[in-house]
């Protein structure tokens, strides 16, 4: 039934007095001046938040000021709990944690039969919640959201963490890695490797040349795979970037919904200031953002430099109990307890996103599909042209989400998600108990089994800049840990064949077998290929024709001809679109990226084996940018709102 237009009149009217006289009352009391009391009337209006959510996008007081004086204009009392501690049996028997930390309520006592309840935002919003979950008979006192969020991670420590490191393992075990190989999976390799022996030894030649046919056919099948994908990726636009544009002009920042970012750290103050600094400077109502620094409770460095920074009151930190697997999707698990936001981003520390990607991503979600979860951004390297590593990784890169994954929407794919800048509905990353903490790359995995739901993922034309491996022993660290995961993900999703080719179809099942396990198989086998090449360029071919027929031969030649010549090319051509065509002659050193390739490839073998869920950390802040990136974050003031 709608609201009379009438009535809606005497609300906006109601609304717009009680935010000038609470502005009024700040400015009187010393608060806030003149000047600063119209900007937050004004941003109020404009975001359609209240003064207290604009207060808490500024520096301009404190947590415990501010809502004391919210209290008093509320003529409701303020409680520091901090120092008056909840009922914990009261907590733990009435209602969601999640649904308290999302309006921002908690019970915390009981007078007679009245329930007291704690509030950082007490509105009608709020009042309709408490009244159908806790009746009529209750009673609000008014604290901090910080106050809030400590009583929540101190009483449901134990179970928010269970839930974060077994959700997925517990409620759909099937698709979690924490069994890292399954019976059928050991006895399918101890047969195949019997076989292989067994040929080798009742009939070597034979054996070899089926080795050779199938080595043959996987190599030719990834370059044209790879080739059809860079053409239809590139054909594809984006998701009609255009479409988009008009969309994000037609966006309102009063209509935009709450977004909550997830920033996971570990041992890492350094790039903090980057990421804090980059957040402030989105084109979005910063009211708006629920920002959530996720940090191990033990890494006592990281909190005091994020504390040191006296963040505005949309930065919370959360403490991620210790626990096993320490890993990043088990602490972004955690922080999902604490999310209020309708869509959900992860970044990196270093990161440094454009700054429409928030409402590009909204565009987005508007002109898609109803079934669309995740909108994946481009991710590329701010100190691309370092040295030779950065270059190289930056091809990578750019040939990887600039071409590659476009393709693979295009084409219905099933795409494995990047580290950070993924976009997702909070809804449906609830519903599938978010991402696996045994799985080291479990976007890629969530990516893959957003499909198998049948949920879509998007990828649009925005790029989050972050910074390029320097050293390459952190290099070998960090895709090492990658190359592990998809091995993991690979096992996982090819658990149930026949569960996966009705879900995703045939050309997902092409595509996925190709895309996640041509990537770590081709790292194994180049060993055996170069060997092989290397042999018949030193002795000649009479060494090696016994094992390879007159088609296989020629095959092989066009895989080392032609094969290896496209995937130089399309690396070249990668940065083009970017116009950075100074680095595509790096792209005639491929050779040396692909020896590194073939090194973490078996460092991640050897741990998928040995140490499946240990998480390979990689070092950020040792790019010469990153100091100066470091540098103008700190010293830069938070720009004025438009």
């Amino acid at each position: 039934m709608s609201v009379p237009l009438e009535l809606q009149d005497n609300v906006a009217s109601f609304v717009e007095r009680d935010r000038t006289q609470f502005a009024k009352v700040l400015v009187a009391r010393g608060h806030l001046t003149e000047d600063q009391a119209s900007e937050v009337i004004r941003l109020s209006k404009n975001w359609g938040v209240s003064l207290t959510d604009v207060l808490m996008a500024r520096k301009w007081m404190s947590q415990d000021a501010l809502f004391g004086e919210l209290a008093a204009h509320h003529r409701l009392d303020f409680v520091d709990l901090n120092t008056t501690s909840p009922d914990a049996a009261l907590l733990e028997s009435t209602g969601d944690s999640r649904a308290m930390a999302h309006f921002q309520t908690v019970p915390i006592a009981m007078d007679g039969d009245v329930t007291v309840l704690a509030t950082a935002q007490p509105g009608p919003r709020v009042r309709r919640h408490v009244q159908k979950t806790y009746g009529l008979k209750t009673r609000f006192v008014v604290t901090t959201p910080a106050h809030i969020t400590r009583v929540l991670q101190k009483q449901f420590r134990d179970a928010h963490s269970h839930r974060a490191v077994y959700a997925l393992a517990e409620l759909d075990p099937e698709m979690s890695a924490q069994q890292v190989f399954t019976p059928i999976q050991v006895v399918l390799i101890y047969l195949a490797a019997s076989v292989f022996l067994f040929g080798l030894i009742l009939a070597p030649i034979s054996t070899l040349i089926a080795v050779n046919i199938a080595l043959t056919i996987l190599y030719l099948g990834n370059f044209l795979f790879k080739g059809f994908l860079v053409w239809v990726g590139g054909e594809a636009q984006d998701r009609s970037a255009e479409t988009i544009s008009l969309e994000v002009d037609n966006l309102q920042d009063v209509d935009l919904p709450v977004y909550t970012v997830l920033v996971p750290m570990f041992k890492e103050p350094e790039v903090l200031p980057i990421l804090a600094n980059a957040l402030r400077q989105l084109d979005y109502p910063l009211a708006k953002l629920d920002i959530k620094i996720v940090l191990e409770e033990t890494d006592n460095e990281t909190i005091e430099a994020a504390e040191a920074l006296n963040l505005e009151g949309i930065f919370e930190i959360i403490r991620v109990p210790e626990s096993h697997p320490q890993t990043k999707p088990k602490a972004c698990n955690y922080a999902l307890n604490y999310a209020r936001g309708d869509f959900l981003v992860i970044f990196d520390a270093e990161d440094k996103p454009e700054p429409d990607q928030l409402k590009k991503v909204i565009a987005a979600f508007k002109t898609s599909p109803e079934n669309t979860a995740c909108i994946q951004c481009r991710l590329n390297y701010y100190n691309a042209r370092e040295n030779w590593l950065t270059r190289m990784f930056t091809l990578d890169y750019s040939l990887w989400f600039d071409l590659m994954l476009p393709g693979l929407e295009k084409l219905g794919i099933p795409i494995p998600l990047g580290g950070t800048s993924n976009h997702f509905r909070l809804d449906v990353l609830k519903e599938l108990h978010a991402w696996d903490p045994f799985n080291v790359t479990e976007d890629a995995d969530l990516g893959i089994r957003l499909t198998q739901k049948g949920y879509r993922v998007g990828v649009i034309e925005s790029t989050t800049f972050e910074e390029a491996n320097v050293s390459i022993p952190n290099w070998i660290r960090q895709r090492s840990r990658w190359v592990k995961g998809y091995m993991q993900t690979f096992l996982v999703h090819t658990r149930r064949p026949i569960h996966l080719y009705q879900t995703i179809g045939p050309a997902g099942v092409l595509g996925f077998v190709a895309f996640i396990g041509g990537t770590f198989l081709t790292g194994l086998l180049n060993p055996i290929s170069w060997s092989v090449t290397l042999i018949w360029l030193m002795v000649g071919s009479d060494a090696i024709l016994a094992y390879f027929p007159p088609i296989i031969l020629y095959l092989s030649l066009a895989n080392l001809l032609l094969g290896n010549g496209l995937l130089t090319y399309l690396t070249m051509i990668a940065p083009v679109r970017r116009r950075w065509s100074d680095l595509a002659p790096w792209g005639l050193t491929v050779i040396g990226y692909w020896v590194l390739m073939t090194i973490a490839s078996y460092k991640a073998l050897s741990q998928l084996i040995f140490n499946p869920f240990y998480w390979e950390k990689t070092q950020h802040g040792l790019s010469k940018h990153t100091a100066a990136e470091v540098a103008d974050a700190t010293i830069s003031v938070q720009p004025e709102a438009a």
